[in-house]
C-alpha cells in the first residue's frame, strides 16, 4: 500500500513537469488539404524566430516554441504546395500533434517551339573531376544551389541530366532531394521551382560523379541558366528539432567544392533564414558547389 501511495506521489509531482514539456514545442503532421496524404520534406519554420524544422517521410516534424516574442507565424513550405503561414503564441496549449493542412499549387507549364533546328547535349557547369579542398555537409532542410550558367549565350531546351560529386567520406549512400531552380529571386538568387515533383535519390558510392537522368519530367532550362541543388532531407523515423545542434554530428552524403570559377555561384538555403551566397574564395577562386548539368541545346 506504502508504494503505491509513493508512487502516486512521484506522478503527481512529476506531472507539471510533463505539461512544462509538452506545451514547450510545437509538433504534428502536414498533410495535402484535399487528399490528406502526408506531405514529405516540407520546411516549418517560425519567421521571427528564424529557426525551423524539415518533416519527415510520414509528415511528422517537432519545432521548439517561439522564445524572442509572445507569438510568431509559422511557415509551411513545401514542393508542390501553396506557401501557407499560421499565428502560433506561446500561452496556445493546443500546438501538440496538429493537423496541418496545405492546398497544391497549380503550374502552368510552357513548352518549347522547335523550328528547323538540330538539338544535340552541351555540357554546363563544373568540368573537373578532381574536387577542391574541403567539404560541404548539411542539417535536414539545408540546400546548396550551384548556378548552371550559360555562359555562351546558347539556346537551351529540356535538362537532360543533372550530377553531383558526392564525396567519399560521411555516408555516400544516404538519399538527397534534387531541386531545380529559376534565377528569378533577389539578386539572382534560386526561387521558382522547375522540378515540381518529389525526386529523391541515393549515390552508388562516394568519391565519383553521380549522375541523375530527368528527361522524364520535361524540365525547360531558361536561356540564361538555372540553379541545381541538393537538399539533406530526414530519412526513417527520426526526425529532428530546432534544439539539436548541441548534440549534432553532420550526417548524410557530402558534397564537395570546385574552385574552377572567377565568380560565385553558390547560394545556400537554411530553414527560417532563406538563401544566402556563398563567397569564399582561395586565391581568387571561388569556392562553388561541384555541380553540373547536361542540357539539350538547339542550333
Amino acid at each position: 500500500m506504502f508504494k503505491r501511495v509513493l508512487s502516486l506521489v512521484v506522478f503527481a509531482v512529476m506531472l507539471p513537469y510533463f505539461s512544462f514539456a509538452q506545451a514547450d514545442r510545437i509538433s504534428g503532421r502536414v498533410v495535402d488539404k484535399e487528399t490528406q496524404e502526408p506531405i514529405q520534406y516540407a520546411s516549418i519554420g517560425l519567421k521571427e524566430e528564424q529557426v525551423g524544422a524539415l518533416t519527415n517521410e510520414y509528415g511528422y516534424f517537432q519545432i521548439a516554441m517561439p522564445e524572442k516574442n509572445q507569438k510568431d507565424s509559422l511557415i509551411v513550405i513545401a514542393l508542390g504546395f501553396k506557401r501557407t503561414a499560421i499565428l502560433v503564441r506561446k500561452s496556445d496549449k493546443n500546438l501538440e500533434e496538429i493537423i496541418l493542412e496545405v492546398p497544391k499549387r497549380e503550374y502552368l507549364l510552357s513548352g518549347i517551339k522547335v523550328e528547323a533546328s538540330k538539338v544535340k547535349p552541351i555540357g554546363l557547369g563544373a568540368r573537373s573531376n578532381t574536387p577542391g579542398d574541403g567539404m560541404i555537409q548539411g542539417m535536414p532542410g539545408t540546400q546548396y544551389a550551384f548556378y548552371v550558367k550559360n555562359d555562351k549565350g546558347k539556346k537551351l531546351g529540356l535538362v537532360r541530366t543533372v550530377s553531383f560529386f558526392i564525396g567519399e567520406h560521411g555516408f555516400p549512400r544516404e538519399p538527397f532531394r534534387i531541386r531545380i531552380y529559376a534565377p528569378d529571386g533577389n539578386y539572382s538568387s534560386p526561387n521558382s521551382d522547375l522540378l515540381t515533383e518529389n525526386v529523391v535519390v541515393s549515390a552508388i558510392k562516394g568519391g565519383a560523379w553521380y549522375t541523375v537522368d530527368l528527361t522524364q519530367y520535361n524540365i525547360v532550362a531558361p536561356d540564361e541558366g538555372f540553379y541545381v541543388a541538393m537538399e539533406w532531407i530526414v530519412t526513417g523515423d527520426k526526425f529532428y528539432t530546432t534544439n539539436f545542434m548541441d548534440t549534432y554530428t553532420p550526417y548524410g552524403q557530402i558534397l564537395r567544392p570546385t574552385f574552377e570559377f572567377k565568380e560565385s555561384r553558390t547560394w545556400n538555403y537554411t530553414i527560417g533564414r532563406g538563401w544566402s551566397l556563398i563567397t569564399l574564395a582561395n586565391n581568387g577562386m571561388r569556392y562553388n558547389a561541384m555541380i553540373k548539368a547536361e542540357v539539350d541545346m538547339y542550333k
